[in-house]
Parts: C-alpha cells; structure tokens; sequence
C-alpha cells in the first residue's frame, strides 16, 4: 500500500471515533506511527496489505473471525492483486532506476503509481461491500491479522505494530 497523498474527514462511529469505512480507516491507520513501515514489510514478505487492512478493520469493529470469511475475502481479493495491483506495483518499481534519468518516464511512473493507489482503493472498496454487514460479537476473536496474512512468523512484529495502531485512539 502507498502513503495515502490526502486525508479525507470520515464520518466516525459514534463515540468510537473509529470511521465506518474501511478507506477512511485505512487512510487514519496508515498515518499512524510504523504503520507504513510495517505495511511495507509484510508486502515484502508476500502479504496483501490491503486484505490485512480489512482484518483490522474488521478486529477494530469486533466482528468475529471465521475461516469461511476469511476465504470469501482471500477470493475475492487473491485476482485483484494478481491480475490489477501486483502488474501495475512491478512495472512501476521496474521503471525506477531509468526513471531518475529520464523526465517523461519519471512522469509515467507517477501516474503508474496513481492508478496502482486506484486500485488499491477499489480492492478496499469491494472487501467493505462483501463484509460491512458482517455483525460485531461481544468478546470477539481478534485473529483477523494472522488469519489473513499468510505470511511468515517474522511478520508477527509488523502485523502487531498494525494492531496496535487501529486500537489506538
């Protein structure tokens, strides 16, 4: 996920200050401290930030985590990045190095990283339309990150920096 280039003033649940979104959640976690940071290691490590973003969405709002949600959310997901996210984020980082030398291709690459953060917002958008109305559980299990990052133990460190900034309000 890319550093959000503007803040948009959400519509926050009542006396939670927590935003009914999951973009304008995201946009508020992102900004958080080592948030980014940690965003940028688990995508290294393999992990959809965007998928993790919605688990912590869906662990701020206390909706219970269940295998076959995560899997709805892995499906629906999983071709987006394949097909859209991941081709846009390879040819812009391949165009990097010419990219400092060159004006015209260093000005394609912006707008490359442009519509990547276009998709990304679309991906954010379909995962809240298929789980918004997902009910929140008193005492609900908080697995969502680990559940959905399929990554290595390593991360552990980064998927809790992520935890810790969408509780902290």
């Amino acid at each position: 996920m890319m550093a959000a280039e503007f803040i948009s003033f959400a519509r926050t649940a009542e006396g939670h200050g927590m935003p009914l979104d999951l973009r304008a959640f995201a946009l508020q976690l992102y900004q958080r401290p080592g948030v980014e940071a940690a965003c940028l290691d688990l995508q290294a490590q393999g992990a959809d930030v965007c998928l993790l973003l919605c688990g912590a969405w869906l662990e701020a709002r206390g909706v219970d985590c269940m295998e076959d949600r995560c899997a709805e959310l892995r499906q629906l997901a999983q071709p987006w990045q394949a097909t859209v996210i991941a081709p846009l984020r390879w040819l812009r980082q391949d165009w990097r190095p010419a990219a400092r030398g060159d004006a015209v291709l260093a000005e394609l690459r912006e707008r490359l990283k442009a519509l990547e953060l276009d998709a990304e917002w679309a991906l954010l958008q379909r995962l809240e339309t298929a789980c918004r109305d997902w009910p929140a559980g008193p005492g609900a299990a908080q697995a969502w990150l680990e559940a959905l990052a399929d990554t290595a133990a390593a991360c552990r460190e980064a998927l809790e920096t992520l935890r810790a900034a969408a509780r902290a309000d």
